[in-house]
């Protein structure tokens, strides 16, 4: 459907004096003061978990690779959340919504695409460490080396980078509604493309080329590790053996799914089928709760991770009996 009181663009509406109103949860007056608290004391647990992994792993003198990815993964969760859930806590304080620029709303874009999309191929590479560690384990100290982990590191943030780049210049040439409200607490792929005032189906085809470098692609790298790991289990004869190997990979396997999940429900589908309130519910999901989630499932399940979270509250206890 397209949208009421459509207008193409003239010169005028492409310039940086341009504003989007954010609706956010404007619909929802009477919870505004549970929703910001609940999201506040979320963001805040994010934020110290995340600075919890980062730390202690940082601290870590001898860093294995997968510590090496978690530190990065929690890096790019901090941004994550510090690029959205301020600007939510916000629109939760003003009832008709809060107004962003035109170029603020394709910055928030190009760095949530970015920091999204370097986090599906950060999970191809600890993919590809699990199946170097349990596939070639006499071979993982040569093949894993540090000059490899920075490549695959750089590799990650810079093909996120550039498909974030790509998609948000894609996106914000497009002629948009009369009334730039957004639908949304942020400034979403799905809720901009509702906006634009064409029924072609064109202007989803920056979205799927995204969809297929940043989802489907690492998906499938990430399903052929898995493959090949189950593979060499299958030959482990020892269940202690199978169950150790296996408990290595459980952390990385959830997140994924959790990840993989979330994206693919919200990006890999048709403009006629967006519906806002629904789209919200998950992105609160994908914004707030995963990242949450995230450092809580590798302390949990993380073996090493483990070890250096309580050598690092060791040194903390220590320090302050000294």
């Amino acid at each position: 459907m397209p949208c009421e009181g459509c207008m193409e663009r003239d010169n005028e509406s492409t310039d940086a004096t341009m504003e989007f109103l954010l609706l956010g949860f404007s619909d929802l007056l009477c919870l505004r003061v549970l929703l910001f608290l609940v999201f506040f004391l979320v963001h805040l647990a994010t934020l110290t978990g995340n600075v919890l992994v980062f730390v202690a792993v940082l601290m870590e003198p001898s860093r294995p690779p997968m510590l090496f990815f978690l530190c990065q993964l929690s890096v790019i969760e901090l941004c994550y959340t510090l690029v959205i859930v301020p600007k939510a806590l916000i629109s939760l304080m003003v009832a008709e919504g809060s107004t962003i620029s035109f170029l603020g709303c394709a910055a928030q874009m190009h760095l949530f695409v970015s920091l999204g999309g370097a986090e599906c191929l950060l999970l191809v590479a600890m993919s590809y460490d699990r199946y170097v560690a349990i596939c070639q384990p006499l071979h993982y100290g040569a093949v894993m080396s540090e000059g490899l982990c920075l490549r695959l590191a750089l590799a990650c943030c810079l093909g996120g980078f550039a498909v974030g780049l790509g998609l948000t210049v894609a996106i914000f040439r497009l002629p948009f509604c009369q009334s730039h409200s957004i639908n949304h607490f942020f400034c979403d792929v799905p809720a901009l493309l509702y906006l634009a005032c064409t029924q072609s189906y064109s202007l989803e085809l920056p979205l799927l080329a995204a969809c297929l470098l940043l989802l489907l692609l690492p998906f499938l790298l990430i399903l052929t590790s898995y493959v090949f790991i189950a593979a060499a289990l299958l030959r482990v004869t020892s269940s202690v053996g199978r169950g150790k190997a296996f408990s290595t990979c459980f952390s990385h396997l959830a997140i994924t799914l959790l990840h993989y999940g979330c994206a693919t429900f919200i990006y890999i589908r048709p403009k006629s089928s967006y519906s806002p309130a629904r789209d919200k519910m998950v992105s609160l999901v994908y914004t707030n709760i995963t990242p949450l989630l995230y450092p809580l499932i590798y302390s949990l399940r993380n073996k090493e991770m483990r070890g250096v979270l309580r050598k690092m509250l060791g040194r903390k206890k220590i320090a302050q009996l000294n």
